[in-house]
């Protein structure tokens, strides 16, 4: 299935379970896969046949930035409710990275697939 990718899309939001995490916005990073049939665009190269990436991504940043999910994964299902009511998005793959989770490790994430109820 065609797709659009939007890659490390970076935002700051309150995410985490700990006291600490709920009192100063994180940096978190998203990258999302949107699959659509992309033929119709591609043929007429007619903005009104396509899918209006730069409203998605609008749309996803203001509601992480505004958020305040104890776990990514909450957050990463929001995302993908967002992308899914976006006409003619089928399915959306949704990977969040939260880098400051751990330790020693350069980031700890999530990826959820999730599809439109067609």
């Amino acid at each position: 299935m065609d797709r659009i990718v939007i890659k490390d899309l970076c935002a700051r939001c309150i995410i985490g379970v700990n006291q600490d995490e709920r009192r100063e916005k994180q940096d978190v990073t998203i990258s999302l896969s949107i699959f659509s049939d992309l033929s119709k665009p591609g043929q007429s190269d007619c903005f009104d046949d396509a899918i209006d990436y730069r409203g998605v991504k609008k749309r996803v940043l203001a509601m992480v930035e505004n958020s305040k999910f104890f776990l990514i994964e909450a957050l990463a299902e929001a995302i993908a409710e967002i992308c899914l009511a976006t006409s003619g998005v089928q399915k959306v793959r949704v990977r969040i990275d939260k880098p400051s989770a751990l330790r020693f490790a350069k980031s700890v994430g999530v990826i959820i697939i999730r599809k439109g109820r067609s």
